[in-house]
């Protein structure tokens, strides 16, 4: 019999709201803010209403507070959970990690487990999709810990960005070249690294090169083995359903399992048309 083993992420893991419901995953929301106007994501607010309020109004991103946390640990707890597995966004974007580590210290007579993915979106709630089908398969508490830490770098998202514009006025450039894009209009795609901060995985002038680019980029670096697939769009519904026909072509033997818009936090440090690709090995 399965271990009863809840799972929490934030809204930053862009996990679709048929898999956290079908899987029971806890979800905690991070907040957008224009000045006095605060709205929780995913909740009451979507990407494309952050999209029509670019460029005149850039809103700020915050994440749960301590207690916050505590507040859906608490509720976890109600439901007769002792063990909890927490799968967050990468520490080096976000101070998730930090906050749900340190509320979790004072459950003592819980399990509990804080996984950074030193990843985001779907790099990140791609662990969580693997986990909550860990736990249907029987895998205890302990035997999924460990492999977690194991399948650390398993996960991995490539982002073609047609602006870095948002990125950097959310703080959130990184190791990226930001100055270049500027001032020649060059796309780039990113990444994330080992320490889990944006980089420059490749610079291209125009759209078209740079997607182009983004699936040379997957067909090099895919891993071999039972391979998942998650696609993500930011205003660019139409690029994103293009490479989601190329995919079978250059990946025959990966499996799309969510094809989806990012939520609304995203999109703040993104802008608009983004195309994101995640490749996780699941075996």
């Amino acid at each position: 019999m399965a271990e009863k083993i809840a799972i929490l992420v934030d809204s930053g893991s862009d996990l679709p709201e048929n898999l956290r419901r079908k899987y029971g995953i806890w979800t905690m929301n991070l907040r957008i803010i224009y000045g006095k106007e605060v709205y929780e994501d995913g909740t009451d607010i979507t990407a494309q209403t952050v999209y029509s309020r670019f460029p005149q109004q850039i809103p700020k991103t915050s994440t749960p507070n301590l207690m916050e946390v505590k507040e859906t640990v608490e509720k976890i707890r109600q439901k007769g959970y002792r063990k909890l597995i927490a799968i967050c966004i990468s520490s080096g974007l976000s101070g998730t990690f930090n906050t749900v580590k340190t509320a979790l210290r004072e459950y003592t007579d819980m399990e509990t487990f804080v996984f950074d993915s030193k990843s985001i979106s779907m790099g990140t709630g791609i662990f969580a999709l693997w986990t909550a089908k860990a736990i249907e398969k029987g895998m205890s508490f302990s035997e999924i810990t460990a492999a977690l830490l194991h399948k650390q770098n398993d996960s991995k998202v490539y982002y073609y960005m047609d602006t870095l514009d948002y990125l950097r006025a959310g703080g959130r450039i990184g190791k990226v070249t930001g100055l270049i894009g500027k001032v020649l209009g060059i796309k780039p795609i990113i990444s994330c690294n080992e320490e889990g901060i944006y980089y420059t995985v490749s610079l291209l002038r125009g759209k078209k090169s740079g997607i182009q680019r983004l699936l040379e980029i997957l067909k090099k670096h895919c891993p071999r083995g039972n391979i998942w697939l998650a696609l993500m769009n930011g205003d660019a519904a139409k690029e994103a359903d293009n490479v989601r026909r190329q995919l079978p072509k250059i990946l025959p033997n990966a499996k799309l399992i969510v094809n989806k818009a990012i939520t609304a936090s995203l999109a703040v440090h993104t802008g608009p048309g983004l195309i994101g690709v995640c490749m996780f090995c699941a075996d």
